[in-house]
């Protein structure tokens, strides 16, 4: 997400003097200005537009290919191409326009869909092209929001904007993906798939509207620095070194269980019905304890809260061990979605305190935002690396619930190297 090009003293609060509070939207006290609520709106949309279409696209490529490969290599194609737009837009976002960036993200994203739907079966053909396109869009879209972000948040409201934007994800999978399973099994497959992607296409055209009212931070006349992140990482006791491990923990279990999941469900009932059922139950609860934890997560209390987080998406993984079917996949996803909360909101918010922790890593914001980005991306790559190895020499079910398992308590370790920045002192050493 963005952030502001303005300072922020040591031990996380931005100078009073910072230009434009009024402009970023920000309030003191903890509380959400215009522009952070209006930047949720847009991010609503784009969500909803997404949860549609997104959570059923592995699961129309597999119903036309019947290749676990195929999805694995439609993913690679779609984490490493926006690893590199990420990237390139840097450069763009800190010395042009930032809005361009995130409206020709959400135009893309559209464009991905109106292509998916014109290619219709033979979209498994072009698996990886799609792939890069859709990976294209969320580069350009998640590097310009990551810095608007950062731009109206501040340390004091950075927990709550989070809060929120879990539990506007939240209503989005409640909604959406309920929505696009009953009209792919009420309109028979290929026309309720035609139906959301056109629906889907509306709603982003929407965000783009909405983007409009989002303010423009001039630039600076700072220059992109191409290499930063990587100077970062080769200095002692930077702490970026460890920040940098722990977003690739992040990244290794989102690489398999952002397409994984809802695949996995689909084969299991061969119904996409259930799948959005699925959906609505697990984002339901994930509402509920997003909403909870924003609410409840203090400086004090992240460091054991993010810990039992951690172990737990763990855990509630071993009830496949006993039989992949329906019942134990949503014990599995309601557990996730009560405990991720308390793993995600802190790990969000402390690489976006450190990002602004001090002036002039404020003024390096889009390179420090890309070196996260990094993190994520090359810990996706190794998640989806051990997909293809496992999938390329088995496919049973015990095999697929054994990998999960092993990239699920991945995240242990990324508490371990973000621990010491979990303290109630909000210092980085």
């Amino acid at each position: 997400m963005k952030q502001s090009q303005y300072g922020v003293k040591t031990g996380g609060r931005m100078p009073s003097r910072s230009v434009g509070r009024s402009v970023t939207g920000s309030r003191q006290g903890g509380g959400l200005g215009s522009q952070a609520i209006l930047l949720l709106a847009v991010q609503g949309l784009f969500g909803v537009a997404s949860a549609l279409s997104g959570t059923f696209i592995p699961v129309y490529l597999w119903k036309a290919s019947q290749s676990f490969m195929l999805i694995g290599l439609f993913t690679l194609g779609q984490y490493v191409t926006s690893g590199i737009t990420f990237w390139l837009a840097g450069k763009w976002v800190k010395e042009h326009h930032k809005m361009y960036s995130l409206r020709l993200g959400i135009v893309l994203s559209g464009a991905f869909y109106f292509t998916v739907l014109l290619l219709g079966p033979q979209a498994k053909t072009y698996g990886i092209p799609l792939g890069m396109l859709s990976g294209m869009a969320l580069g350009f879209y998640w590097m310009a929001y990551n810095v608007v972000y950062f731009e109206i948040t501040e340390p004091d409201n950075r927990d709550r904007f989070n809060g929120i934007a879990g539990i506007l994800g939240a209503l989005s999978g409640i909604i959406a993906p309920w929505v696009s399973g009953f009209l792919i099994t009420t309109l028979q497959g290929e026309r309720g798939y035609k139906l959301i992607f056109t629906i889907s296409l509306v709603i982003f055209g929407l965000s783009v509207v909405g983007s409009f009212w989002l303010t423009n931070r001039g630039v600076q006349g700072e220059k992109y620095k191409w290499f930063l992140g990587f100077e970062q990482l080769k200095e002692n006791g930077n702490p970026w070194r460890r920040m940098f491990a722990a977003t690739v923990a992040q990244g290794v279990r989102e690489g398999v269980f952002m397409f994984l999941i809802g695949l996995v469900i689909y084969i299991a009932t061969k119904n996409e019905g259930k799948l959005g059922n699925f959906s609505l139950i697990t984002s339901l609860v994930a509402l509920i304890s997003f909403w909870f934890v924003g609410k409840r997560l203090k400086p004090s209390n992240r460091r054991i809260s993010m810990l039992a987080g951690t172990i737990m998406i763990g855990l509630v993984i071993l009830p496949l061990f006993y039989h992949v079917k329906y019942s134990t996949l949503l014990i599995f996803g309601i557990g996730t979605s009560l405990f991720i909360p308390l793993y995600i909101i802190p790990m969000t918010s402390r690489v976006f305190d450190l990002i602004g922790h001090s002036e002039q890593s404020a003024k390096n914001r889009e390179e420090l935002i890309v070196l996260r980005e990094a993190g994520l991306i090359v810990g996706r790559v190794i998640g989806l690396a051990a997909y293809l190895v496992v999938i390329s020499m088995t496919q049973t079910p015990a095999a697929i619930v054994t990998l999960m398992f092993c990239v699920g308590i991945v995240p242990i370790a990324g508490w371990f190297f973000i621990r010491p920045f979990l303290s109630a002192n909000n210092k980085f050493r």
